[in-house]
């Protein structure tokens, strides 16, 4: 086990209680969905929280702040930040269907991603935030400025 992971435990149970307080907000209906991704987020925290234990009896506890930043590569990092940026204005301008998909795409093909394996990751993950958010929710989700 390492100390590092003790602040990664508290910052997921901390972002599991912030959700559950912000979903006790919404309609009755449209709580269902955020309540059982908490649940699953809670419970996986748990089961991580239970291995580290188990790590801690076996091998010890450690430090982990030398192994953070090993592998770190800085360009990556802020190509990234900048794509993630410029997803935040395109959802502001285009909205969020087409700038989730130029942002996943324009990730994925930084990352040398195989091309057939980005088509199918975008059309399921817009499918499936469709599904959820639109369909089953019916959430509006931002539609951007040249689209109103």
């Amino acid at each position: 086990m390492k100390k590092t992971d003790i602040g990664v435990v508290g910052f997921m149970y901390a972002v599991c209680a912030f959700f559950f307080l912000m979903s006790r907000d919404l309609k009755k209906g449209a709580r269902i969905y955020p309540l059982c991704i908490i649940a699953i987020l809670f419970l996986l925290t748990t089961g991580y929280v239970v291995e580290m234990l188990f790590a801690a009896k076996k091998n010890g506890v450690t430090s982990g702040i030398p192994e953070i930043f090993e592998g770190f590569q800085p360009k990556q990092f802020f190509i990234v930040l900048g794509m993630l940026i410029a997803y935040l204005a395109g959802m502001y301008f285009v909205g969020f269907y087409l700038a989730t998909i130029v942002l996943m795409a324009a990730s994925l093909l930084y990352l040398r991603v195989p091309k057939w394996q980005i088509l199918i990751s975008t059309i399921v993950i817009i499918g499936l935030v469709y599904g959820a958010f639109t369909m089953f929710l019916g959430v509006k989700l931002p539609v951007g400025l040249l689209f109103k």
